[in-house]
């Protein structure tokens, strides 16, 4: 049966398959790159290679992770545009999966899957990363719905989305990690602002949400009222899963800094081939990780803290792949011809490629998670642990 199925991979990548230097740069034109996305997501659904393992009655195609394998076997070389739909089929679709309604999973996930719908998660503000249960965004009730008030920040794609998972706090009357809710929310409801944010890279994928008096509606809850902090650490374990699943975020690819080399003619040079070769180890050691930590969550297993070790060796290998390319560059990292292709670009990876430790947690948060959840230390003393969120004392 997979034979049937990878015949139908290879003729759809034959057809529509493009390499990622042939798509729109997000960089440089992100509009482009995102309607170029939304296509190449529209021809996949149309070929019937749409959620491949995702449940037949929501639009997927009820397949097991052997599919999914096959699928990203032939995909390889090609452009899939994970960058803008990583964060609504790796993150939102499962969470929608896992704890939505029967009515939200029929109405959500189809149009997700045909790219109809682009997908956020509304999670961090500006006093509230990594502690995340301290946010301060708040869902009053309002007749037998809601109305939300406060700040995002760091939500990747928000100008780009037309949905987006929202925490906010419902009950300030509770500790901090008891008085949370999910919500569905529409990016182009009344009182939502999204104002993006230039990082040093040059890039604006983030951006900082502002939501005044928002209206949500009893049907755009997720999962139980004050059940947010259950349905956002099954996001942010989906999230590290996603991120240890795509290990070179970064556009330096260890392909390209290869062929880097060899056009500075240092291919053969001892150190450098020593180098690329530990990169390369390093590289399938986290490719392997991946699939493994894949194939757990597909069959319905809950991979643990196996997505933090994914995501911290994930991040290692960028940083280790883009600080490699820089120094092959040399000068040419840090000063270029604008007719050169690869311009830019090496000096672009390095910049890139520290985000990749704190995206879905920092890796300090990673390493207390196996701390005491492998390890079996003690916990971190939390003084707030038990104190109504009301009574806390908070800066600002």
């Amino acid at each position: 049966m997979t034979d049937d199925f990878r015949r139908r991979c290879a003729a759809f990548f034959a057809a529509h398959g493009q390499h990622p230097e042939a798509v729109p740069s997000r960089s440089r034109d992100p509009a482009a790159y995102v309607a170029a996305a939304r296509d190449h997501q529209r021809a996949l659904h149309g070929a019937g290679l749409a959620g491949i393992t995702w449940p037949a009655a929501y639009g997927g195609l009820g397949l097991g992770p052997e599919f999914r394998r096959v699928f990203d076997e032939e995909a390889a070389g090609s452009e899939t545009f994970a960058d803008l739909f990583t964060i609504g089929f790796g993150m939102c679709g499962p969470v929608l999966l896992a704890l939505g309604t029967e009515e939200q999973r029929r109405r959500h996930l189809p149009p997700m899957l045909r790219a109809d719908e682009v997908w956020c998660q509304l999670f961090s503000e500006p006093g509230a990363g990594s502690d995340l249960a301290s946010l301060s965004t708040a869902a009053t009730p309002d007749g037998d719905g809601w109305v939300v008030t406060g700040q995002k920040v760091w939500t990747t794609y928000a100008h780009h989305s037309d949905r987006g998972l929202l925490l906010a706090r419902t009950d300030p009357g509770v500790p901090k990690h008891r008085g949370l809710t999910m919500f569905v929310a529409d990016m182009a409801a009344p009182g939502i602002t999204v104002r993006p944010l230039r990082q040093a890279t040059g890039d604006a994928e983030f951006n900082e949400v502002f939501l005044d008096d928002v209206r949500l509606g009893p049907d755009d809850v997720v999962g139980e009222v004050g059940g947010g902090w259950r349905a956002a650490t099954l996001m942010l374990a989906n999230e590290r899963v996603a991120l240890s699943d795509n290990p070179i975020g970064s556009p330096v690819t260890l392909d390209a800094v290869v062929a880097l080399a060899r056009r500075h003619g240092r291919a053969d040079d001892p150190v450098v081939r020593r180098r690329l070769g530990e990169a390369y180890v390093a590289q399938q050691e986290v490719d392997l990780f991946a699939r493994r930590i894949a194939a757990e969550v597909r069959v319905g297993n809950d991979p643990g803290s196996l997505a933090s070790v994914g995501k911290l060796a994930a991040a290692r290998v960028a940083r280790q792949v883009a600080a490699l390319a820089l120094e092959i560059a040399g000068p040419e990292a840090v000063a270029w011809d604008p007719d050169d292709p690869d311009g830019g670009l090496w000096a672009y990876g390095e910049l890139y490629a520290p985000s990749l430790s704190i995206a879905g947690g920092t890796e300090q948060i990673q390493r207390t998670i196996l701390g005491e959840r492998v390890l079996g230390l003690p916990r971190e003393p939390q003084a707030d642990r038990d104190v109504p969120f009301r009574d806390l004392r908070r800066s600002g």
